[in-house]
């Protein structure tokens, strides 16, 4: 038994190692192809570090809502992983481990994929598969090594010529009629985090029941090393760019509705990506709408150490200190910054004192809601005939104003579990829904006045979808949240507000006077590592074992248990099984809790409203304490049963 093996089964037997850690380690060990595996571990063994070890090995990787994700770049980084360092301070390799992103587990998801796909094609043709990264650390370094696999094991292989947005390669996917796509990223986490989020050939993740039976692929493989294909049966590694760049912005112009609005004075726009590739399409798009853009110089360098902000997340404050600052200086009306890889947007925008504000995700996403509903009935695209199969996708912990809205202009409301495909698996049952003779042979290749006469004719018309993360969506020819299309759609919003005199604030404020004050809050409890990850699941799988029957005074109306009960959404799909429980109680306020699919933490969702009434500071008031109320009740009641 060599030094090592003696050195991990030592620790096994006084504690300090896991026994799925000591399990993993040998699973890496025998199927790396690099030495920098056994290096590292040597190297974390001998210095005792076995609190990394677990973390590292406590697991290995599984999809989550967004596919693959974990640290790229350890807590501790061994000599053996920092070797010559990398480009932006980066090691020189991605940190070993199961439960990390490195070659290891890249390799088995992108093959286990591609082995799927193989199954799926069949053997008349070569499967497709597109390839994108955002500027994460490793993010290139993954892509190119997954185009390669795939064209070394037979497949046509199509791969950005730098960094591209998240929704950039969902359209891509549907516009290349590929069989599966990939983008190398970890959205808005942590700089040390990356990720694999693969997507199926409608352009959206990956959903049942091809998530299951590729995960049984990717853990039928134990080993990073492959033998390619005779180069006779190799497929070919394309690079995509500009003219794909081209078709994307040219579809995102629909989404404009009346622009008009954007003759005579331009809507001034501060836009950042913190350090993402969101620019590659935002800025010149906006440009070419004729919106007056101006960037943070600062944060247009693509960088993975997103260095100038704390967290690269467009819904935290702080992110947009520099574009706001610049917005004062610019007097811009508003702010819009993406994620690294544009999926997500966030803003601020001026109110009637000439502050910006930042917006909430559900305020941004109920602001585009409501215009896109209301211009709809001015602009004719819907009429009292229409109006029912129109309607709004909208995830559970998403809010309730958005339903309002919907009421009131008498167009449908469904919700879904959380992750934007669940709302890309009904835009697919959507176009599924139009009879064959009347869509021909390639609906991807309609333009979006013809397929939303054909959705309104015979299927539903999806006029908009979000989740209060961040995320929003107001076609059908990207599967997934998409930060460009965002941006065109809420500039829209602000040059309507411009048009009539108003800012977007008041708008807002509009809203919420009509359709009743809504505030919703966000909370999360962060629990890092293998230790953490076990709480985690213990305190959400309590809320199901002893679910609470009285919150802050008020008693428990309804508990919908989305892990243990047999639940459907409004059109009677069954919903698949979640670990979520979401509470109403007697007096209108309700709370949601799930684990993350993607960060170290368990989510709490908060919701709170009152009805219509003149005075809102008042309603706003009113709500804001009893959510502030609900919120310690709650976080008294996790850390009991954390105890």
């Amino acid at each position: 038994m060599s030094d090592l093996a003696s050195q991990l089964d030592q620790a096994l037997k006084d504690g300090h190692l896991l026994e799925s850690s000591r399990t993993n380690i040998d699973l890496l060990l025998r199927g790396s192809a690099s030495p920098v595996a056994e290096a590292a571990v040597t190297e974390l063994a001998a210095a005792g570090q076995w609190e990394e070890l677990n973390d590292r090995f406590f697991k290995t990787l599984a999809f989550g809502t967004g596919g693959l994700r974990g640290r790229t770049i350890g807590r501790v980084v061994t000599g053996a992983e920092q070797g010559k360092g990398g480009p932006n301070e980066r090691p020189e390799h991605p940190c070993a481990g199961t439960a990390t992103m490195n070659f290891f587990n890249v390799s088995r998801a992108v093959r286990g994929l591609i082995r799927y796909a193989k199954r799926h094609v069949g053997s008349s043709r070569r499967p497709k598969l597109v390839f994108a990264h955002d500027t994460r650390h490793f993010s290139r370094d993954f892509a190119e090594f997954c185009a390669k696999t795939a064209a070394e094991l037979g497949c046509d292989a199509y791969l950005f010529e730098s960094g591209r947005a998240t929704p950039e390669l969902s359209f891509a996917v549907r516009d290349l009629r590929a069989d599966a796509g990939v983008v190398l990223t970890a959205s808005h986490n942590p700089a040390h985090d990356n990720g694999f989020k693969a997507y199926f050939n409608e352009g959206a993740q990956i959903v049942e029941p091809h998530a299951s039976a590729i995960i049984a692929e990717v853990n039928a493989l134990d080993s990073e090393i492959f033998e390619p294909l005779p180069a006779s049966e190799q497929g070919t590694v394309t690079t995509i760019g500009a003219d794909l760049d081209r078709r994307y912005m040219d579809r995102l112009k629909s989404l404009l509705m009346r622009p008009e609005l954007l003759e005579g004075s331009k809507t001034r726009v501060v836009y950042t990506n913190l350090h993402g590739v969101g620019g590659v399409i935002i800025v010149p798009l906006l440009r070419e709408l004729g919106f007056e853009v101006i960037t943070v110089p600062e944060q247009d360098i693509q960088d993975g150490r997103f260095p100038t902000v704390e967290s690269p997340n467009p819904e935290n404050g702080p992110a947009l200190k520099m574009a706001v600052d610049l917005a004062d200086k610019e007097k811009a009306e508003i702010v819009i910054g993406t994620d690294p890889d544009n999926d997500r947007m966030g803003v601020a925008v001026r109110d009637g004192a000439g502050k910006m504000r930042l917006l909430t995700g559900n305020q941004i996403g109920s602001l585009m809601a409501w215009y896109r509903a209301k211009t709809a009935f001015e602009i004719g695209w819907l009429n009292d005939t229409t109006r029912a199969r129109a309607l709004f996708v909208k995830t559970y912990v998403t809010t309730e104003l958005q339903r309002a809205i919907a009421d009131h202009y008498g167009i449908g409301v469904v919700d879904t579990l959380t992750g934007f495909k669940y709302i890309a698996e009904k835009l697919r049952k959507y176009e599924d829904a139009i009879p064959a003779d009347k869509k021909g042979v390639d609906y991807r290749s309609l333009d979006e006045a013809t397929t939303r006469t054909l959705r309104l004719e015979y299927s539903r018309f999806f006029l908009f979808g979000g989740e209060e993360s961040y995320g929003y969506l107001g076609c059908d020819f990207v599967r997934d949240k998409d930060g460009n299309g965002a941006a065109v759609m809420f500039a829209e919003v602000a040059a309507y507000a411009k048009s009539i005199g108003k800012t977007i604030a008041d708008l807002l404020d509009d809203i919420f006077t009509q359709f009743g004050y809504h505030e919703e809050r966000g909370k999360s409890l962060v629990m890092e590592g293998a230790d953490g990850a076990s709480k985690i699941q213990a305190l959400a799988g309590s809320y199901s074992v002893q679910p609470p029957e009285e919150v802050d005074g008020s008693k428990v109306s309804r508990i919908r248990d989305f892990a243990t009960q047999d639940l459907f959404d409004e059109e009677g799909d069954a919903l698949p099984k979640e670990k979520m429980l979401f509470v109403d109680l007697e007096d209108g306020r309700s709370f949601a809790v799930r684990p993350s699919g993607t960060e170290p933490k368990i989510k709490f969702y908060l919701f709170g409203k009152d009805s219509p009434a003149e005075d809102l500071a008042a309603s706003k008031a009113k709500v804001s304490a009893a959510l502030d109320s609900l919120w310690s009740a709650i976080e008294a009641d996790a850390k009991a049963r954390m105890a």
